[in-house]
């Protein structure tokens, strides 16, 4: 099949896991023989005299870099006029993309390519498939208090009711898509994540050295890894990192992202007085983050709204003991007891009694951690998620072309309705 995909992130333009899922999506469907295109962007602040327009051919796939416009708009001051900005560039390179190739479906991944998706799909008369990787409505807790807010669920609500085939990457989300957005539950597709076919293996050596880089003393040593926002949780972490220290003195914290709360994490740490044990390390090479994994007793992940849990997979794979709460996905991927610890999201007791128990029995955490490995092959494997989506794709047949209103806004939280 001929596929078009649009995405505002595409390796080596990385903002969180949607990066990781389309790229590896595009690779596995393009090994299968399927001719992808993938239309993305370059790195947001370049322009077109610094970053022009590119297509080429990168592991199989055709990708379309498009160049922002001269407009002087920024993604973290002016969001839906980038946003806008940035579809517009895409509908006019899509345009010429069309005078020569025509795709039998077009694929958007998230609500910020929901403008140009729709245009090129109806331009091309192709079915339209979408995959709703999160919701504005979760990442706030059901809250969509600011006309930001507001704008992105009612584009977000666009594309979920336009699509004629609608994806998303755990049952949690099926739900959550089907509550906010009126959707029938059973018309929308469910494909995990995957993690890729690589080896998780660190040297002995790189393993010392990360495990004398964070804790000199040879004390217990916790990893958190992602973006750090508030939706991640990381301030529960720190919450509870005083009790845990008290039951295993010189426990060390090492934070590896970037994020908006960064400061705010840091400020917290400092009035916690556990700041000298965290170490905000900001991102990490892939390279340093296995031997970070490798190195640590446990890898806790604390989230308070994830759709699916990437960073969970990846903690798998390098064997690493895991404890994450139940938020959404992670509680398909770590099964309580079996591959890793879980508690509920924002509970702080129950997450320091969690790493209490992974630091006070190392062999039964060594346990769940390699079940949690064997797992992957056989339900997270990219070769299978990519088989998965394409026969969404050969199933999907363009529907009539309707104007659709405006989506009522909930006044209270969402989730309540």
């Amino acid at each position: 099949m001929r596929v078009l995909m649009l995405s505002w992130e595409y390796p080596p333009v990385v903002v969180g896991g949607l990066a990781r899922h389309v790229h590896a999506l595009a690779r596995h469907l393009a090994r299968d023989g399927h001719e992808v295109v993938v239309l993305c962007r370059h790195v947001a602040g370049t322009d077109a005299s610094t970053h022009p327009k590119t297509d080429r051919v990168v592991d199989g796939v055709r990708i379309i870099r498009v160049a922002e416009d001269p407009m002087h708009v920024t993604f973290e001051r002016d969001l839906v006029a980038w946003t806008l900005a940035m579809g517009h560039a895409m509908i006019r390179a899509g345009t010429e993309l069309l005078r020569g190739w025509q795709p039998d479906v077009v694929h958007a991944h998230d609500w910020l390519v929901t403008h140009p998706a729709i245009a090129l799909a109806e331009a091309a008369r192709t079915p339209l498939v979408g995959t709703i990787h999160a919701t504005e409505a979760g990442r706030h807790s059901g809250w969509l208090s600011h006309p930001l807010n507001q704008q992105v669920h009612s584009v977000e609500w666009w594309l979920a009711n336009r699509v004629d085939e609608l994806i998303t990457c755990s049952q949690a989300m099926r739900r959550e898509v089907a509550h906010l957005f009126e959707v029938t539950a059973e018309d929308i597709t469910v494909i995990h994540n995957g993690i890729e076919e690589r080896s998780w293996q660190v040297p002995a050596a790189e393993i010392a050295h990360a495990r004398e880089t964070y804790s000199p003393s040879g004390a217990p040593l916790l990893l958190y890894f992602g973006r750090l926002e508030w939706e991640k949780g990381v301030q529960d972490l720190l919450a509870a990192l005083p009790g845990i220290r008290r039951e295993h003195p010189g426990t060390r914290l090492v934070v590896a992202g970037k994020g908006r709360h960064l400061e705010e994490l840091i400020e917290q740490a400092r009035k916690l007085r556990v700041r000298r044990a965290v170490d905000f390390v900001g991102h990490l090479s892939d390279r340093d983050l296995r031997a970070a994994l490798a190195a640590a007793d446990a890898v806790v992940l604390p989230s308070r709204y994830e759709p699916f849990g990437i960073v969970a997979l990846e903690a798998a794979a390098a064997q690493a003991p895991l404890v994450a709460s139940t938020a959404g996905g992670l509680g398909e991927v770590v099964v309580d007891g079996e591959t890793g610890l879980a508690f509920a999201p924002g509970d702080v007791a129950a997450l320091s009694a969690a790493v209490d128990t992974v630091l006070a029995d190392r062999a039964a955490a060594a346990e769940r951690a390699r079940t949690a490995r064997s797992r992957l092959a056989a339900d997270f494997d990219w070769r299978r998620i990519a088989q998965a989506t394409a026969e969404v794709y050969r199933r999907a047949r363009p529907g009539t072309e309707t104007e659709l209103g405006r989506p009522k806004i909930a006044t209270g939280n969402a989730f309540d309705l």
